[in-house]
This record gives structure tokens, C-alpha cells and sequence, in this order.
């Protein structure tokens, strides 16, 4: 099982090359093994992106989703009130972005690797991560 981050989803979409070749990889796989999974704050971060004119995509933010879901065998993991939790209680080690938070502590509970460019999350000791 692997966690795609907020980036690696919009790459994976849009721009693949900028994925590296282990994770890209180890998103095929995990596509191929329906152990592919998103949180659904993703889903949230990716559309305020579109909103604020941060992502240019030539549809909505729902349709732009919606697409990505359909490209994939993706399961939209919710914020479970142990994901909650675990996600308020990181120390320093993971920053204070409450979306990176949420999307590292669902890594932990899911027993999945990250896949994720963000070196914060890439040197934490906390979970295990692809790049």
C-alpha cells in the first residue's frame, strides 16, 4: 500500500515526468494491486489550488478530481478520528500544515509508504517514503 501526497497526485496527473522512476514505479504498482490511496484532504488542498489559480486546469476542480479518481483503482481514505488524532499529536518533525499532517498520520495508520517530494517528510523518522 502507498499514500500519494497532494503533489504526487498532481503530478501523477498532469506531469509525470517530475515523479521520480521509483515512484513512479511504485504508483503503478500499487494502481495494478488496488493499494493505491489518497486522503480526502488531498481532494480539498487540489481544489483550493485550482480556486486561488495556484493549478491551471482547463475544467473544474470537480471534474478535475473526478478524472483522476477514474484514471486509477484509488481509494479516498477520510480522516478517521485516529488519523485526527495522530495528526495533532506530531512534535516538530512534521511541519504545521495541517494537510501534510493529516496525510502523513493516514501513511501511519494505513501502514503505508509516502510517496512525497516534500524533504520535511522525506527525512522524518515517522514513516516510510518513496522518492
Amino acid at each position: 500500500m502507498i499514500v500519494l501526497d497532494t503533489c504526487a497526485i498532481i503530478w501523477d496527473a498532469l506531469e509525470p515526468n517530475k515523479l521520480t522512476h521509483k515512484a513512479k514505479v511504485a504508483i503503478e504498482k500499487a494502481d495494478q494491486d488496488k493499494t493505491l490511496i489518497i486522503s480526502d484532504i488531498s481532494i480539498w488542498e487540489i481544489s483550493m489550488l485550482i480556486q486561488r489559480n495556484r493549478l491551471e486546469v482547463n475544467t473544474t476542480a470537480m471534474n478535475f478530481v473526478n478524472l483522476f479518481l477514474e484514471s486509477r483503482n484509488i481509494i479516498v481514505q477520510q480522516i478517521s478520528p485516529e488519523i485526527a488524532e495522530l495528526s495533532v499529536g506530531f512534535g516538530t518533525e512534521i511541519n504545521n500544515d495541517p494537510a501534510d499532517r493529516i496525510i502523513v498520520a493516514t501513511s501511519i495508520i494505513q501502514n503505508a509508504k509516502l510517496v512525497t517530494a516534500d524533504s520535511n517528510l522525506r527525512n522524518s523518522k515517522l514513516l516510510e517514503v518513496i522518492w
